[in-house]
């Protein structure tokens, strides 16, 4: 203990989360040669041999004790903005968790709390935002935003110019052509071709995507 009954900073990382997208964080850390001490979830146990522990006390106990930074692996986009708000107000520090085998941009910009996975690809002046997932082989091309707490799913394929807003979700395979707005909340069903602006709160499907409402009324 430091002079003053203060902690010493501890140097592992607390992981938010224990399932299968933790599993895959847990590994990109120890890639990027960091160590994770802590799981914290709503059951108790290990993950990959990290101590899964239960129960907002502990989250509070681990920052009394000097731990300073975090990583929220969870899937849902929404839960996982909620939990980094948690985390954030305790005075934790959220971590990314990039893959060595990641192609990024030296003019690319990443936020905080950002995982992109193996074989992914950001192009030249992309802006990733906090607490996205750039999932296993997603490409994203020049100049994209990719909102807060968005989720491209692994072997997507953007374009450039394409933005995508906060807390949607491209599932896994769909491509989206140069220059289309996709907009927050919106879910974009697995193999879609997004070739047309897509308002907020949308779940589009299909070649080419289309919202579901539209489908019902032909």
């Amino acid at each position: 203990m430091a002079q003053g009954g203060v902690h010493c900073v501890k140097q592992g990382i607390i992981v938010l989360g224990a399932s299968g997208h933790a599993k895959v964080v847990i590994e990109l850390l120890r890639e990027m040669g960091e160590r994770v001490d802590f799981c914290w979830a709503d059951k108790s146990g290990t993950c990959l041999g990290v101590p899964v522990l239960e129960g907002d006390v502990h989250l509070e106990r681990l920052r009394r004790e000097g731990y300073s930074r975090a990583f929220v692996a969870v899937g849902s986009n929404a839960v996982r903005a909620r939990l980094s708000d948690t985390v954030r107000r305790l005075g934790f520090d959220l971590v990314n968790a990039i893959s060595p085998h990641a192609v990024i941009s030296s003019s690319a910009r990443i936020g905080k709390g950002v995982a992109i996975m193996a074989g992914a690809v950001v192009n030249a002046e992309s802006v990733i935002d906090d607490l996205a997932i750039v999932n296993t082989g997603a490409t994203i091309d020049h100049d994209c935003h990719i909102g807060v707490a968005v989720h491209v799913a692994p072997q997507c394929g953007l374009a450039g110019n394409v933005i995508v807003g906060r807390g949607t979700f491209l599932g896994i395979g769909c491509n989206v052509i140069p220059g289309v707005r996709i907009g927050a909340g919106v879910t974009v069903g697995a193999g879609a071709v997004v070739v047309k602006p897509l308002a907020d709160g949308t779940l589009a499907v299909g070649v080419p995507a289309t919202p579901v409402e539209q489908m019902g009324q032909r």
